[in-house]
């Protein structure tokens, strides 16, 4: 697996114009989706979120847009505070910015970039859907990497190691490292997948597995 300078999620601590309102810059946002939309992943996603800076918590929103020099445009999102970004060349030429005020004013919030593929089900789930998840976690990430190495050099993870299957039960797979609800899956090991067939569980999510 290739090294990587993007970890199983990445905090980023964006500037605050006061204590009600989280602002950042689009460009940011821009550049990961467009590594994003040039990969044409079947399963991979880059998601940005709102945490709270204390809990990790999800920031629920009040209100959001994006705002240039000469216009604004309301901004979506989800109840867990997930930001839906448009891939967007004139935004970022304009120079947008976004501007999110939380529910609870009193809250910091922080911006949290998640690697996932939150869209697969367990009756999707078999050995080749796992490998690919793999393969496009591990390119995504090499693709990121060759992005941030410039402006990031000194965050500088360990590689990814597999994948990480979250549950919303307890489980257990022969061959993966399994505690409570997740599983840890390396395509070093002889993983069987059987003793899924019939459970009654669903998948939350799966991330890309990084070494500590």
């Amino acid at each position: 697996m290739k090294s990587s300078i993007i970890g199983l999620s990445l905090m980023v601590l964006a500037p605050i114009a006061n204590a009600s309102e989280f602002v950042v810059s689009y460009d940011g946002f821009y550049d990961r989706l467009k590594v994003m939309d040039k990969g044409q992943y079947e399963y991979a996603q880059i998601n940005f979120y709102l945490v709270d800076s204390v809990t990790l918590k999800p920031c629920e929103i009040r209100s959001g847009k994006l705002i240039t020099e000469n216009n604004s445009l309301p901004l979506s999102y989800t109840e867990n505070a997930q930001l839906l970004l448009p891939l967007d060349k004139q935004l970022d030429a304009d120079k947008a910015v976004i501007v999110v005020e939380p529910q609870n004013p009193a809250h910091e919030c922080q911006l949290k970039m998640q690697m996932e593929a939150p869209s697969i089900k367990l009756k999707q789930l078999n050995t080749a859907v796992v490998k690919q998840v793999n393969d496009e976690f591990d390119d995504l990430l090499t693709n990121l990497s060759g992005f941030f190495i410039g402006k990031l050099l000194s965050f500088l993870l360990p590689s990814q190691k597999g994948i990480q299957i979250e549950f919303e039960d307890e489980v257990d797979i022969p061959g993966a490292l399994c505690e409570s609800k997740t599983c840890k899956i390396s395509m070093e090991n002889n993983f069987d997948l059987n003793a899924l067939k019939n459970a009654e569980v669903e998948i939350k999510n799966i991330v890309p597995w990084i070494a500590n």
